[in-house]
């Protein structure tokens, strides 16, 4: 598990990476032919990685949902996401994770309602929602690195 999750903090440490080298305009802009931005990606694997492994397990989520409402599944950006913010989820992307870690170990989570996801996986346990999540981290920050790419392009 220590493995998967240091992946995920790698991911992470690159999309934030990411987040620092473009203007907050950029990371709210919305290029043609896309139905997101940068910064919902990022915020959205913040508040995907609650709901998979907190509100599946029926365990309370470590963050308040001012930053998971926006950001689930089927959502889209529907505000401009200011620097305020966006040290917030700065801050959420790494310490989710290392709080993750410490309910895995303390057996936090006793319960788990399987779930299908988009990819036609299910997830039946908190140990599988770990693996799910960092393919899901590593595609979102493939998507925002892509729109960073097309957002430079049309400069």
């Amino acid at each position: 598990m220590e493995y998967l999750l240091n992946i995920t903090r790698q991911t992470r440490e690159n999309f934030i990476k990411l987040i620092e080298t473009s203007t907050v305009e950029e990371l709210n802009e919305i290029p043609a032919g896309f139905n997101n931005n940068i910064i919902w990606n990022f915020g959205h694997i913040v508040s995907s990685q609650q709901g998979l492994c907190y509100r599946l397990a029926n365990v309370q989520p470590v963050i308040d949902k001012q930053y998971i409402l926006p950001y689930t599944k089927g959502t889209k950006p529907e505000k401009f996401i200011d620097a305020e913010e966006i040290n917030t989820l700065k801050e959420l992307m790494r310490s989710t994770i290392d709080q993750l870690e410490e309910d895995l170990k303390n057996n936090k989570f006793l319960d788990y309602n399987a779930f299908t996801t988009a990819y036609g996986v299910e997830v039946k346990s908190n140990a599988e929602a770990v693996q799910f999540f960092v393919v899901h981290d590593a595609l979102h920050y493939g998507i925002a690195s892509t729109l960073k790419k097309v957002i430079n392009n049309n400069k």
